[in-house]
C-alpha cells in the first residue's frame, strides 16, 4: 500500500502519517527502489491503534508511552485516568444542562437567572430598585458565584441565608439607602460611623468571621485573591463609604470575628 491507501483504509488524512511518523507514534518503512514505501498490514493495524487511543482522549506523549510498554500496564493507568476524567466532565456537564433546563423553563429568563438557584434566591432578596450599593453586592455575589468551586459557593450561600429573612430583608435595604446617600459625602461625615457600627450589628457573627477571614493580611493588597475582590469593590464606590467599610472591618474584628 501507498501512504494514501494507507490513511484512506484507517480514516486518517495522509498528513496525519507523516505527522505520526515524525513524532515516532508510527514505524516508518523502509523506501523501496522506486523511492515509495511501501506499507503492510502491520502499519495498518499499528496506525489504527494510535487512531483509537487519540479518539479516546489520550495526548499523542501518552499514546506514545503506552504503545511503548509491551504489558500494557501503563495503558491501563492512563485508561482509568482518562475514565474517571470523562466522568467528572460528564457530572458537571449534568449540572450545567440542569442549569440551562431551569433557565429555559423560564418565561422571561433575566440575568440573576444564570447563577446557582441557591445564589439566585440570595439575589432576590438585595433589590432595593435604583440602589447603587445593592447593584454592586448583586454584581460582585454574581461574579462570586461563577467563579467559586461548588462547594465553597455553597458555603457562601449559607453565610447569606440569615440575611434573607424578612426583618433582616427590610433592614438590609434601609441599610443600602443610607449607603447610596453617602456617595457625594465627606469621608468625615459623621453618618459614616452611625452607618458603620448599624451594618456591624447587621451581619451574623459567621459571616462577618469569614468576611474578615478573607481580607488580605495587612502589607499584601491586591497580590492576593481578597485584595483583589476588595480592589474591585473600592474602585465602585465613593470615599466615604470606603470610610465605612474601612471602620466596619475595624468594629467586626473588635467584636472578636
Amino acid at each position: 500500500m501507498r501512504i494514501g491507501e494507507l490513511a484512506a483504509l484507517v480514516g486518517v488524512s495522509t498528513r496525519t502519517v507523516r505527522h505520526y511518523h515524525h513524532l515516532r507514534l508510527l514505524p516508518e518503512p523502509e523506501r523501496l527502489a522506486n523511492g515509495y514505501r511501501e506499507y503492510r498490514l502491520r502499519d495498518a493495524v499499528a496506525l489504527a491503534r494510535v487512531r483509537r487511543l487519540a479518539e479516546l482522549g489520550l495526548s499523542l506523549d501518552e499514546i506514545r508511552d503506552a504503545l511503548a510498554d509491551d504489558q500494557g500496564r501503563e495503558l491501563r493507568d492512563m485508561l482509568l485516568e482518562l475514565d474517571a476524567d470523562l466522568a467528572r466532565q460528564q457530572e458537571s456537564i449534568g449540572v450545567r444542562r440542569s442549569r440551562l433546563a431551569a433557565l429555559l423553563a423560564e418565561a422571561d429568563p433575566h440575568p440573576d437567572s444564570t447563577v446557582s438557584s441557591d445564589m439566585a434566591a440570595v439575589l432576590r432578596d438585595l433589590p432595593a430598585e435604583g440602589s447603587k450599593s445593592a447593584a454592586i453586592d448583586r454584581e460582585l455575589l454574581a461574579l462570586l458565584d461563577t467563579v467559586a468551586a461548588p462547594a465553597d459557593r455553597a458555603e457562601f450561600v449559607e453565610l447569606f441565608r440569615p440575611l434573607t429573612e424578612p426583618d433582616a430583608v427590610a433592614r438590609g435595604h434601609a441599610l443600602y439607602a443610607r449607603l447610596d446617600e453617602l456617595a457625594d459625602a465627606d469621608p468625615g461625615d459623621p453618618r459614616v460611623t452611625t452607618l458603620a457600627a448599624d451594618l456591624a450589628a447587621h451581619l451574623p457573627d459567621e459571616m462577618a468571621s469569614a468576611m474578615i477571614a478573607s481580607l488580605p493580611p495587612p502589607g499584601t493588597g491586591s497580590d492576593t485573591v481578597g485584595g483583589q475582590w476588595l480592589g474591585m469593590m473600592y474602585a465602585e464606590v465613593s470615599p466615604a463609604q470606603i470610610e465605612v467599610f474601612r471602620l466596619l472591618v475595624i468594629m467586626l474584628k473588635e467584636r472578636g470575628c
